[in-house]
C-alpha cells in the first residue's frame, strides 16, 4: 500500500477509515475505526456491475464499478451541512476476486464477467482521490475478522453467488505475488462435456455447482427432469410453481424446514464441496473450517450438519465423525465481515506507518 507522503489521515489524525466490500451482486460501504474496532454508518446498494448490467460490455462494466466506488469514496468524505470540510479518511476496499499485492484486481467473474484486462484497482482510486488506499481480495479481508480473535489456524470458507476460501495462518493469509491461494470455487471438480458454466467461463468448477448460484441452477435442472417430484416439493406447494422463479430464500427455507427435494440436491453438491474440504484438510493439515456467506448462511446450521455428513461419508483421513463435526463452524450471521477485515488490515498499515514516520 503506498501512502501519500505528508498525508494528515495517516500520520496525524488517526481517524476513522472508509471501508468498502465489493461483491457480486451488493456494494457495502462503512466506516471502521481502528483503535476501537467499531464498524458504523454501513450502507448497502446493487453494485454496478454484471449484476445490473448483464449485456454491457467488460470493459464498460469495469469503469461502471470503479466510478461507483470513487462516487461512493467522495459522498464518505464530505462535510456535513454547516461544518468545516473534513479531511478525507483513508479508503480501504475488499474485492471479489484475485487481487495481487499491488492492489491490482485480476479477475473479478462475479462483478463483471469472464476476460477483461486486469483493473490496476489501487493505482486508479489513489489517483482520482488523492487519499491512502489498499485493495485486497474479499476473503482475504474477511480471514482477518475471525484471524485477530484466534491464534488457531483457520480455513474460510463462503458459499454466496460464488464459492471463495482462504487460508489463515501464523497472523497472515497464505497467498502468493499475484494474489492466488484461495480460489477453490475454480477448482475444476465435474469434467464431463455438459458440466456446469462457471461465471469465468470455465465448466464443471465448484462454485458453478456448490455456490447459491449453483445449487438454484441445479434445483431447477432437477425440478425440469422431476416435475412430479419437484411439484410435491416446499418451494412448489409454497407458491413457485414454475421452477423459473424460484430464488435462494425459497431453497434455504426448504432445506432448512427439512424438505426432502431440496436437501437432496443440496446433497449432491456438497459432494464437491467436501471433496474440497477434504483436500485442504489432506494437504496442509487445517482443523478449523468457518462457513460464511449468504446462501450457506441463510442455511445456517442446518447447513454446517450436512457438509459434515457428507465429510464424514467421505472420511477424512484419521479423524472421528466427533473431530470432523468439531472442525466445521459457522460464521457470523451478517454480511459485515469484509468491510471489518479490511478494516483492520487498513488499521494495522496505517499503524505500522505512523510508527515508521515518528522514530
Amino acid at each position: 500500500m503506498a501512502i501519500p507522503p505528508g498525508d494528515p489521515t495517516v500520520t496525524e489524525t488517526g481517524e476513522a477509515v472508509t471501508v468498502m466490500d465489493v461483491g457480486g451482486t451488493t456494494l457495502r460501504v462503512g466506516t471502521f475505526d481502528p483503535r476501537s474496532g467499531r464498524l458504523s454508518d454501513v450502507r448497502r446498494m446493487p453494485v454496478d456491475g454484471m449484476a445490473r448490467h448483464p449485456d454491457a460490455p467488460v470493459p464498460v462494466l469495469q469503469r461502471q464499478v470503479v466510478n461507483q466506488i470513487v462516487r461512493e469514496a467522495e459522498r464518505r468524505a464530505e462535510a456535513r451541512p454547516g461544518t468545516a470540510p473534513a479531511a478525507p479518511p483513508a479508503l480501504a476496499v475488499a474485492f471479489a476476486g484475485p487481487v495481487a499485492r499491488d492492489g491490482t484486481v485480476l479477475g473479478a467473474p462475479t462483478v463483471w464477467g469472464a476476460g477483461g484486462k486486469p483493473v490496476p484497482l489501487r493505482e486508479d482510486l489513489s489517483a482520482r482521490l488523492s487519499v491512502p488506499v489498499l485493495v485486497v481480495n474479499d476473503l482475504t479481508a474477511a480471514a482477518w475478522r475471525y484471524g485477530t480473535e484466534s491464534p488457531v489456524p483457520f480455513c474460510l470458507l463462503t458459499i454466496s453467488s460464488g464459492i471463495g476460501n482462504k487460508v489463515f495462518r501464523d497472523g497472515d493469509v497464505l497467498l502468493d505475488i499475484e494474489g492466488y491461494g484461495g480460489e477453490l470455487g475454480h477448482w475444476t471438480c465435474d469434467r464431463s462435456p455438459d458440466a456446469p458454466l462457471c461465471d469465468c467461463g470455465g465448466r464443471g468448477h465448484l462454485g458453478a455447482i456448490a455456490s447459491g448460484r449453483g445449487v438454484l441452477a441445479a434445483v431447477r435442472r432437477a425440478a425440469a427432469s422431476d416435475p412430479t417430484g419437484y411439484a410435491r416439493s416446499a418451494p412448489a406447494r409454497a407458491g413457485a410453481a414454475d421452477p423459473r422463479f424460484l430464488g435462494n430464500p425459497e431453497i434455504a427455507r426448504a432445506v432448512r424446514d427439512g424438505d426432502p427435494f431440496t436437501t437432496a440436491v443440496l446433497r449432491s453438491t456438497l459432494v464437491h464441496l467436501a471433496a474440497a474440504v477434504g483436500g485442504v484438510f489432506a494437504s496442509i493439515g487445517i482443523r478449523r473450517y468457518v462457513l460464511m456467506g449468504g446462501f450457506a448462511l441463510a442455511i445456517g446450521e442446518r447447513y454446517r450438519v450436512l457438509l459434515v455428513e457428507e465429510l464424514v461419508r467421505q472420511g477424512c483421513f484419521g479423524l472421528t465423525a466427533a473431530q470432523v463435526d468439531a472442525m466445521v463452524v459457522l460464521g457470523e450471521d451478517d454480511d459485515d465481515h469484509g468491510l471489518i477485515g479490511v478494516g483492520r488490515i487498513m488499521g494495522s498499515r496505517l499503524a505500522a506507518h505512523r510508527e515508521k514516520v515518528t522514530l
